[in-house]
């Protein structure tokens, strides 16, 4: 379920953040359509994950009392032809827990979870600076594309291991 504004708790006591279940799908959507409106599939980022598995196993809600509040998501892709690799995105936060560190939470315990299993590179399409705080920084123009349009200055890449982004180069495709 994902909250309505007349239901929004106000304390985050009990934020619990989760691994993404096959339950969550449904109010993921909703959260998804209230915060990114119905452009977001033209996004070339979501081209990329058309026809992918709707979780994986490092993606992350928040939930407030059992309402989604917020969401990570994360698909595995190919950057040239090798694996190790993830795109983040899209990360939702319902408005009236934006600017409050949820986001971050969600990013910095999934990213974790991620270098723990063994992914090498995250790549995202998104602002440097709110990233850059979990470690992204802007891909060489060139050294990674996606198959649309995608602002160059806008790929930001995170090495969860040191030697990464020199072993990532070409095209990014679903896994």
């Amino acid at each position: 379920m994902i909250l309505t504004a007349k239901q929004m708790p106000t304390h985050l006591n009990h934020v619990i953040i989760a691994p993404t279940s096959q339950t969550d799908l449904e109010a993921l959507a909703k959260l998804h359509a209230v915060v990114f409106g119905p452009g977001r599939f033209a996004r070339t980022a979501y081209r990329v994950r058309e026809g992918q598995p709707s979780i994986s196993a490092f993606c992350r809600t928040a939930k407030v009392d059992g309402y989604l509040i917020a969401s990570v998501t994360y698909t595995p892709i190919y950057i040239g032809a090798r694996s190790g690799t993830l795109l983040l995105g899209p990360l939702a936060v319902a408005g009236a827990y934006a600017n409050i560190g949820i986001g971050g939470k969600l990013i910095a315990t999934s990213l974790e979870a991620a270098k723990n299993e063994g992914i090498r590179l995250v790549v995202l399409v998104g602002e440097l600076a709110y990233y850059k705080r979990f470690g992204f920084v802007q891909v060489p123009p060139g050294q990674i594309c996606l198959p649309g349009p995608a602002d160059p200055a806008r790929i930001l890449a995170c090495k969860l291991d040191e030697s990464a982004m020199c072993d990532y180069r070409g095209l990014i495709s679903a896994f």
